[in-house]
């Protein structure tokens, strides 16, 4: 039977039998004691959350009630901002297609000033090929890396609409075809030129993280943690069913070190590498976590508690995917390094 993860003050939440509610505004769930004190253990270079934020199945976890997935996509974020654990947040949509100042400065509004977000490129500059919306490559994409795209339609509009609450850009590279894979210093090389273009722009702004994801092994090697080292970027720690265990991609990281921490767990390895489905089958309605993965979060609270106490600042964003629902996950890893520190 699982634990309470809210400790004794707070049962687990169910489903409402209620109606989803029409208002345009979304209130959070009230704040145990239990999630203030955990809070408050947590290192301030510490941000954790979540990997979008329009699911109504966190009733009681973080909304007060029953909110249309609509209306939590558009106002929720301020709600999602008031729960103790949660200073940060991925935006997923911005890598199926680029989101403009605008868009960008709502997100910001709704969040208070230390807030911080998490941003993903569109795949149009991180993606080698043009996919089908299946996801099948149909041809290969000449904007693949394209440094001068990125910053038109990434970097300027991300800052500019976010300002001091972007925290990381995210460049997550899509599996790349075999003859890419075997030019890995020439796609190095290219990756170095985005990277160059991306400081350049963001040169009045030193304090955003640049990361870049893979999700292919093999770049998992000296020449990525060169190029990203050159250009004083680091890796986006990618768990997922593509990417091998955390544990053995860490040595990327130590190659890396000193550097700030990203990490977005965004699938169980248990679902395989093409698992969304079948992830999103057996977790919803993203209210329990059904698939607890205690290893990771054991690997991840270790990680994060030896490079926040050298210093440097940690970002990790998790998905319901990971273990089924987010917030949850969150708290449990959360309480991994409240024992640690103890």
């Amino acid at each position: 039977m699982q634990d309470d993860l809210f400790g004794t003050d707070a049962a687990l939440p169910q489903p409402s039998s209620a109606p989803p509610r029409k208002a345009k505004g979304v209130l959070p769930a009230p704040a145990t004691e239990t999630l203030r004190v955990l809070a408050q253990s947590l290192p301030l270079s510490l941000r954790m959350g979540v990997s979008t934020w329009s699911y109504p199945g966190w009733e009681g976890l973080v909304w007060d009630g029953a909110y249309d997935a609509s209306v939590l996509s558009r106002t929720g974020l301020t709600a999602l901002s008031q729960h103790p654990l949660m200073r940060t947040v991925c935006v997923d949509r911005s890598f199926w297609r680029p989101l403009s100042v605008e868009q960008y400065a709502k997100m910001a509004a709704q969040v208070p000033p230390d807030f911080r977000f998490v941003v993903k490129c569109p795949n149009v500059v991180t993606d080698a090929m043009v996919r089908s919306e299946e996801g099948k490559g149909q041809q290969r994409n000449r904007a693949f890396l394209n440094a001068s795209l990125a910053v038109e339609q990434f970097v300027t509009p991300a800052l500019q609409g976010l300002g001091d609450k972007l925290g990381v850009l995210v460049y997550q590279l899509s599996p790349l075809p075999w003859d890419l894979l075997c030019k890995s210093q020439q796609l190095f090389d290219q990756l170095g030129l985005v990277l160059a273009a991306t400081r350049q722009a963001l040169q009045h702004a030193p304090h955003v993280i640049v990361a870049v994801e893979v999700r292919d092994p093999l770049l998992l090697e000296d020449g990525f943690a060169q190029v990203l080292k050159a250009h004083n970027a680091t890796m986006c720690l990618g768990l997922h069913g593509k990417m091998p265990p955390i544990e053995q991609q860490l040595p990327i990281l130590r190659k890396l070190w000193p550097s700030p921490f990203v990490c977005r767990w965004n699938l169980n390895h248990c679902f395989g590498p093409f698992g969304y489905a079948d992830a999103q089958e057996k977790h919803q309605p993203f209210n329990e976590l059904r698939t607890p993965d205690p290893h990771t979060r054991s690997v991840l609270a270790s990680t994060i508690r030896g490079i926040t106490q050298a210093g440097q600042t940690a970002f990790v964003t998790i998905s319901n995917d990971a273990e089924g629902c987010a917030p949850q996950s969150i708290q449990s890893l959360a309480e991994q390094l409240q024992r640690l520190n103890s």
